[in-house]
């Protein structure tokens, strides 16, 4: 038997700051001390990564419910599940201008203005998007049409809808596929699961192609957005009669995991596929977390002169039928530059080019 004090192998500390957390103030006081705490460190750390958020994380469950409203008022209670949760929780500003993903906010919402007709989001989770979108189209007649399987986050879209006063979202607790009425289910954990075939003892969710949605309701769409971990090239499989029909912007992620960009991201099935359609396709350079940006301008990297190296890593594209959507001084053409935006890597490559913000 040792007689070694020490909890070398941890276990005495995660239990420590899991009952720290279950007391809501002290879990309160010590997040606001970690958010100061991160202005202290030398921008070569990846301080919320490494340090700070993994505390974040012992001290939350993931039932931690909380509620945060933004500058332009969008209210939203969200689980504490993911990254996504923690950064945003964790922001600079008491309210924030975007939940996540600043550029393919600011994004976003130029796309919503610049084009007509509805709103489809894939992977529309608490509705980080889809609130400030319904938001800014509310007044067009136009909807959000939201595709969330997962219950639990699909429950809390609803809430959000309700929350906000919203009435132009359509939410469907179905999958987005190349067919409609296949049995998928979900496999890993909450924004981060992907859909596989389910068979027929399994409990799942039907698909539906987004042909056939948009078929069935005889709406026009103008923007898809379309975050279903490694499901997009199915989804798009399945909206060959929209894009040719329709022509809408596209705002899409890839991630190494589940594609293989070996022989050029613009030889990819995804990006291959649309560009047959007719699109410019380009990725978006941006932070993966509650970054404030400002009115920097918003850099979109040619799909053949991405830079790809590092671990594997996934980031957000842009597909628009005609370049003549970008020709705006809010866009600035890159090239041979990552779109990973990362303050402790090299700033040739993963800061925006000109600085970083403030």
């Amino acid at each position: 038997m040792s007689n070694d004090p020490r909890d070398l192998d941890g276990e005495k500390l995660r239990k420590a700051l899991f009952l720290l957390g279950r007391n809501e103030a002290l879990r309160l006081e010590l997040m606001d001390w970690l958010k100061r705490a991160e202005t202290r460190f030398d921008a070569s750390v990846a301080v919320r990564d490494d340090i700070t958020g993994p505390i974040v994380d012992a001290i939350n469950t993931s039932d931690d419910l909380y509620e945060k409203t933004l500058e332009n008022g969008t209210r939203f209670k969200f689980l504490f599940r993911t990254k996504i949760a923690r950064d945003f929780i964790l922001a600079d500003r008491e309210h924030p201008t975007h939940v996540w993903e600043p550029q393919t906010t600011r994004l976003l919402a130029y796309l919503a203005g610049h084009t007509d007709g509805d709103i489809l989001i894939g992977g529309a989770y608490f509705g980080d998007h889809a609130m400030s979108l319904a938001r800014q189209i509310a007044d067009a007649g136009r909807q959000v049409h939201c595709f969330e399987p997962d219950t639990a986050q699909s429950a809390m879209l609803e809430g959000n809808v309700e929350l906000n006063g919203l009435d132009n979202v359509r939410i469907h607790r179905l999958g987005l596929w190349r067919e409609s009425k296949q049995r998928l289910r979900l496999t890993g954990f909450d924004s981060f699961a992907n859909a596989v075939v389910a068979d027929s003892t399994e409990e799942g969710f039907d698909t539906v192609t987004i042909d056939d949605h948009f078929n069935e309701l005889q709406r026009h769409c103008g923007l898809l957005m379309l975050d279903i971990e490694g499901g997009e090239i199915d989804a798009l499989q399945g909206s060959a009669a929209v894009l040719a029909k329709d022509k809408p912007a596209i705002v899409f992620e890839v991630h190494r995991d589940y594609v293989d960009w070996t022989n050029g991201l613009q030889n990819t099935p995804i990006c291959s596929l649309l560009i047959a359609a007719g699109y410019d396709v380009y990725a978006l350079r941006d932070f993966h977390t509650n970054q404030e940006m400002g009115d920097r301008r918003i850099e979109l990297i040619p799909a053949a002169s991405v830079y790809l190296e590092g671990p594997p890593h996934g980031f957000n594209m842009l597909a628009v039928p005609s370049a003549a959507l970008l020709d705006d001084p809010v866009f600035r053409i890159v090239e041979n530059v990552s779109p990973k935006l990362l303050k402790h890597r090299r700033a040739d490559l993963h800061h925006p080019l000109d600085g970083l913000p403030e």
